[in-house]
């Protein structure tokens, strides 16, 4: 009985699914390979490298920036790449609410990292722009369905229903007793390349879930972290020691807003390595680099991005690296976040970031990432046959219920007529 609810649920949220997981997994199996698509599509964005030439401090970036586009004010400035540089703008903030606006145009400018010259600029996720675009787009086609909030929150719903459905497909590829279970279990893992097309597709389906099920999970329930933040929050405070950023932000937010700090970039980032350096020595990490520096109007306070040996992505930033705030008047530090080593929920937060972003394990990651992508299309589509088929053999064998029925009453009827056939003849 379990079982069978267990079925229709697996079937049910499959279906219910398909779609979504279709369109997730080949982007995402094309965003495994973001950066290196990047240089394809959009190559103006990158600049000539310089070999043996130290880029620009991200404080002389940041002015340049600024002079570029001097009717804005620059948010953040990124070592994105080696070899390009990203800044993005402020928001422009509501005096009379006190939330930030919309930025209208073009939010990303790229830049030279060792001349500071304008690579170029664009709208980020705007396909209209051209190629420039495509993988923002891709990225977006991802996260949002291109849908917005809406999309967000709907992908947020599949996420929990596949990350439970990982353990319901898990349940259902067990044995239905526990005689010779491993000797039983064991087909479940193998493939009879001889049988029909649908026990060929029944196989690969139950099979490749299985081999894949640790990563299947890890894509499932870290795409709850994006798409679905309040539930991913509340589940990993129940499991693990944990410092939710939302936390984290309502402090931040409590400082009110300050749109003219008296730390100008320059000293922002002298104040950023001074503190990096003090903290380095007083809770035993090592600086490799720094990456990013960013000012916030709301809370009034700078954020001064570094690589170090706490970090778990192996490239480009966007998201993983060890973070100083600090106030933009006086540069008193307001927090360090690091990514490892301090609450353990962080720490895993920090691994589902850098897998499913596929920022460690080099090459050999993001073609296993690439080719995830394509295998969960396969169990999507395996799925939905093995479903097809079977609807078809259930209305075969209803038809056929129905047609023998109907049989046995039009010859209960014609004994009945018959009197002869009754032994009540005259």
């Amino acid at each position: 009985m379990i079982r069978s609810i267990f079925v229709f649920l697996h079937r049910l949220v499959g279906l219910a699914m398909t779609g979504f997981l279709i369109v997730v997994a080949l982007s995402g199996s094309l965003l495994a390979f973001n950066t290196e698509l990047e240089r394809v599509f959009a190559p103006q964005l990158f600049a000539a490298p310089q070999q043996g030439v130290a880029p620009l401090d991200l404080a002389t970036l940041a002015e340049r920036a600024q002079a570029i586009v001097p009717d804005r004010r620059v948010g953040s400035v990124l070592y994105a790449e080696p070899d390009q540089v990203l800044v993005n703008f402020a928001h422009p903030i509501d005096r009379a609410t006190g939330k930030p606006g919309p930025v209208t145009g073009f939010d990303q400018l790229f830049l030279d990292p060792w001349t500071g010259q304008e690579l170029g600029r664009r709208t980020r996720g705007d396909i209209s722009e051209g190629l420039v675009n495509l993988m923002p787009f891709i990225y977006k086609l991802h996260w949002t369905l291109v849908l917005g909030t809406l999309g967000s929150f709907t992908l947020g719903i599949v996420a929990i229903a596949w990350t439970i459905d990982c353990f319901v497909g898990f349940y259902l590829t067990l044995p239905n007793s526990l005689g010779g279970f491993f000797r039983r279990w064991k087909t479940a893992w193998l493939v009879k390349w001889r049988g029909g097309t649908y026990r060929v597709n029944f196989d690969l389906h139950r099979a490749s879930g299985l081999w894949l099920w640790p990563m299947l999970f890890v894509f499932a329930w870290s795409s709850v972290l994006f798409n679905m933040k309040p539930v991913y929050f509340w589940v990993t405070e129940k499991i693990f020691d944990y410092q939710s950023p939302m936390v984290i932000l309502k402090e931040v937010m409590a400082r009110g807003v300050n749109d003219a700090p008296a730390l100008d970039w320059r000293a922002a980032r002298a104040n950023g390595k001074r503190l990096a350096a003090e903290l380095a020595k007083e809770r035993g990490f090592r600086i490799v680099a720094p990456l990013g520096l960013a000012y916030s109007s709301m809370g009034g306070v700078y954020s001064y991005e570094i690589r170090t040996d706490r970090d778990v992505f192996e490239r480009s930033p966007k998201g993983g690296g060890t973070v100083i705030a600090f106030d933009g008047n006086d540069g008193s530090l307001v927090r360090l976040r690091l990514p490892t080593g301090e609450h353990a929920g962080n720490t895993v937060e920090s691994w589902l970031y850098a897998l499913h972003m596929t920022r460690v394990f080099g090459r050999p990651f993001q073609i296993f990432v690439c080719a995830l992508g394509l295998f969960v299309t396969l169990l999507s589509v395996t799925g939905v046959y093995i479903w097809l088929k079977k609807r078809r053999a259930r209305k075969l064998s209803t038809n056929r219920s129905a047609v023998r029925s109907n049989g046995k009453e039009l010859r209960l009827e014609s004994d009945a007529s018959n009197p002869a056939a009754t032994g009540h003849s005259r």
